[in-house]
């Protein structure tokens, strides 16, 4: 990032335009679809709860509802011309006032809640309870002018217990004409109570084609082997901008590689990959290593439980390989069971701050011994 360019947002994608400024949503019709017969029935629930995979367009469709719903008349207005014609779409058109303000972040009926910045300046790893609290403020300013009022939390996953209380409270007495569209990538992850006082609206993963529109959308050079980043961004804009960005795709196919000399083991192959995406002031590429890993043993126990390779592929020759190193049943709990360790193992160092190429070295030669037994 440059000394010109705004500071990236806690609830947006390296890379991508952030969620208020992506023109169009792709592959999610049947949610939005959802939400418009619930508005169109005039019993618009107050919460809302869009789950689903990290980076398959839920932060974009809840800035969608939130311009489609501040731009609506007030009831008392519509009431002058009769009942307001039923909505078919979301879209209100670039031009519109609503969305001018929303993108200067001037709307004064909406309030985007994500992890803030601590007295350092740096951003928190949860969103805190005065985050939430600011929400009061929002509400008495707001009261007086008849509109509608809406409230996005992204993700609401990173809520502390106390942030997460005092939302729960709104949720409970939720103000007169105040929408809540909370985001949520783990749901499990919410208070019970937050989860029965919202509305459910799921997201599925991206098909191929409206993966590859929204890269395109968001200003993505798609590599020539498309279907390579479509096996591992598993339907996620997200995940595929992050392999994107920080070179996902090469060192998953080092990983490939350095698997199909096992159980052997090209230990050079090994060190370059560790010293490569593992160095220290890289956590960004260690953390994707950590994923590309997981995923590695994850598609390794799935080609032994089920006698094929996972399809696509996710690297060339990666078919092969793994049906090579996983050719049983027996084989695939082998590397399942690996799978727990080397997340768990993983995590720990990185909580202890070890050396993340030591960490990476030690967990390919696991993966080594679990190929020779």
């Amino acid at each position: 990032m440059s000394k010109d360019e705004p500071p990236l947002r806690a609830d947006q994608t390296p890379g991508a335009p952030h969620p208020r400024e992506t023109l169009q949503l792709f592959g999610q019709a049947q949610a939005e679809q959802d939400f418009l017969t619930a508005f169109n029935s005039d019993r618009l629930h107050h919460g809302w709860l869009l789950t689903g995979p990290q980076g398959v367009g839920k932060a974009t469709l809840a800035w969608r509802i939130a311009a489609f719903l501040l731009s609506q008349p007030p009831a008392e207005d519509a009431g002058l011309f009769g009942a307001p014609p039923t909505a078919t779409s979301l879209d209100i058109g670039m031009d519109h006032p609503v969305m001018h303000r929303i993108q200067a972040l001037a709307e004064p009926g909406l309030a985007s809640i994500t992890r803030s910045e601590n007295d350092k300046g740096k951003l928190r790893d949860q969103i805190v309870v005065d985050d939430i609290r600011a929400l009061n403020k929002f509400f008495g300013l707001s009261a007086t002018d008849g509109g509608r009022r809406v409230v996005i939390v992204d993700a609401a996953d990173d809520m502390n217990i106390s942030a997460a209380n005092a939302l729960l409270k709104m949720l409970e007495e939720p103000p007169a004409r105040t929408t809540l569209l909370l985001v949520s990538h783990q749901p499990s992850r919410l208070l019970p109570t937050i989860r029965s006082r919202c509305r459910l609206l799921r997201f599925a993963p991206l098909g191929p084609q409206d993966m590859q529109a929204a890269l395109a959308q968001a200003g993505a050079e798609l590599p020539e082997q498309t279907s390579h980043l479509a096996a591992l961004a598993n339907g996620s804009v997200g995940a595929a901008l992050r392999l994107l960005n920080l070179g996902g795709l090469t060192a998953y196919s080092d990983l490939i590689r350095l698997l199909d000399s096992m159980p052997r083991m090209d230990r050079q192959r090994a060190m370059a990959l560790a010293e490569q995406d593992a160095a220290r002031g890289g956590a960004e590429k260690f953390e994707l290593l950590l994923t590309l890993i997981d995923t590695a043993l994850a598609r390794l126990a799935r080609t032994g439980a089920t006698g094929q390779p996972p399809m696509p592929e996710a690297a060339p020759q990666e078919g092969a390989i793994l049906s090579r190193l996983s050719p049983t049943p027996h084989k695939a709990r082998a590397w399942a069971d690996l799978a727990a360790q080397v997340t768990a193992r993983m995590r720990h160092g990185q909580a202890v701050n070890l050396d993340p190429a030591a960490l990476v070295l030690d967990t390919v030669f696991k993966m080594q011994e679990t190929a020779a037994r």
